[in-house]
């Protein structure tokens, strides 16, 4: 048990809204007290009986995060990610089961903890790194780090209640990111300033992992999450829905789509872009045989059937599927143009238009698919983004002993290889050998 970090074993978290945390002053432990008394007794009060205003931000988390584990903790917004840091951070505590944590811990869980608005930077930043646990023999150690890291070196003696809000969240994410702790607690604190800051902030973070120290990061930026994580926890409604590499636990959190093989109708609502002279109505994705069908294994022919609805007369229509990855990166586009034997299409009453992509060569993954209609590349009639997902599989990829994932590439091709030359004694027969088959 030497290599656990972070040890969770029945974790529950129960709020009441409206209420706050309670805190166990004399005047809450006596009511409190009465009214167990009166539970046992058989005579329930009133804010004894069940209410909906209770709910559970955590329900039986049980969870062993290893030393050096970087770990991504995802789900929607109220899946109880902020309030897991909390408790290991020791900012609330669990109604029930407990939370061991084994090392130096560190939290960048709000940023501008500690700050005093009529304090100058420079001794904020005393008081902010003393609040997070360092001493002040280190910040005096990282202090050059710090503001340089920060870049508000101009202002640092001018009170931090003139500094504009991007300046204040640069000095303060600058003094939680250079906390030395063996364990990190990192929730939602990466969108900070511009975006050549917030890359300077996912560089620091990825140092941190890089040097075998135990990280949970909470993020709705999957691209982020991608990058400095190696496992991830996905919670919904409080409870651990998976656990495991994060590109997989990713999929699982960002395939909202149930799998079903129908035909995608869309509604009226649907957003269309484009001059309206046509509408896509509904999609049919199908495999080789003909099958409605969302999930395929590498290898496999995709057919993408697409229902065009006519409105007002339009200029003969090319088409093209774009193909992108749950995180929105451009993996493949199909255009209607690349096939010699296609003709635009006459669109003069409702029609069906086929599109096949044989030998699908995606790695495993969940992918989205967008539709565009137009006369010309520069001109388009009709878009719809990400009308439908469908998921590959290993397939023929399993011959490789191990799961392939987006973290090897997005599209993958057979390659030939050779070994030309053993040692380097026959490397230098390559020559001799060539020149004598030349004679031949």
């Amino acid at each position: 048990m030497s290599d656990i970090a972070i040890r969770i074993e029945g974790l529950a978290k129960h709020y009441r809204l409206g209420e706050k945390e309670p805190y166990l002053a004399l005047r809450d432990v006596l009511p409190r007290g009465l009214r167990t008394v009166s539970q046992l007794l058989g005579k329930r009060t009133a804010s004894a009986e069940p209410n909906s205003r209770d709910i559970w931000a955590l329900r039986d988390i049980s969870l062993d995060i290893a030393q050096g584990d970087v770990i991504g903790i995802i789900g929607r917004n109220g899946a109880g990610k902020s309030t897991l840091l909390k408790i290991l951070a020791r900012v609330t505590r669990p109604t029930r089961g407990f939370a061991e944590v084994r090392g130096r811990l560190g939290t960048l869980l709000e940023v501008g903890t500690g700050f005093h608005q009529e304090l100058t930077g420079r001794e904020n930043i005393f008081l902010s790194g003393a609040i997070l646990g360092m001493s002040k023999a280190d910040i005096r150690r990282r202090f050059d780090e710090i503001v340089a890291f920060s870049e508000v070196d101009s202002f640092l003696d001018t009170p931090i209640k003139h500094y504009s809000t991007g300046m204040l969240m640069r000095l303060a994410f600058a003094v939680a990111a250079h906390l030395e702790t063996e364990i990190l607690l990192i929730d939602e604190v990466l969108a900070v300033g511009d975006t050549l800051f917030q890359k300077k902030c996912l560089e620091r973070v990825g140092e941190v992992a890089q040097q075998g120290r135990t990280a949970l990061f909470v993020s709705h930026s999957m691209a982020a999450v991608a990058a400095l994580c190696r496992r991830g926890i996905l919670l919904e409604h409080g409870r651990v829905q998976a656990v495991g590499p994060i590109a997989n636990v990713m999929n699982q959190y960002l395939s909202a789509d149930d799998g079903t093989a129908e035909t995608i109708n869309l509604p009226p609502q649907t957003q269309h872009q484009g001059s309206g002279e046509v509408r896509v109505t509904a999609i049919d994705l199908k495999d080789r045989l003909g099958h409605a069908c969302r999930h395929f294994e590498y290898g496999d022919d995709l057919c993408f059937d697409i229902s065009i609805e006519y409105r007002h007369p339009s200029p003969p229509l090319h088409c093209s599927v774009d193909i992108r990855t749950l995180l929105g990166v451009p993996v493949l586009h199909l255009y209607s143009m690349d096939d010699p034997t296609w003709a635009p299409v006459k669109v003069e009453s409702n029609s069906l238009v086929r599109c096949v992509l044989s030998n699908c060569d995606l790695y495993p993954g969940t992918y989205l698919v967008s539709v565009w209609l137009g006369p010309s590349p520069s001109r388009g009639t009709e878009l719809v983004r990400d009308i439908l997902q469908f998921h590959v599989d290993q397939g023929s990829l399993r011959r490789r002993g191990f799961d392939m994932t987006w973290s090897h590439g997005l599209v993958h091709r057979d390659s030939s290889w050779a070994v030309l030359a053993e040692s380097t004694a026959a490397q230098s027969q390559v020559p001799q050998l060539a020149s004598h088959l030349q004679g031949l």
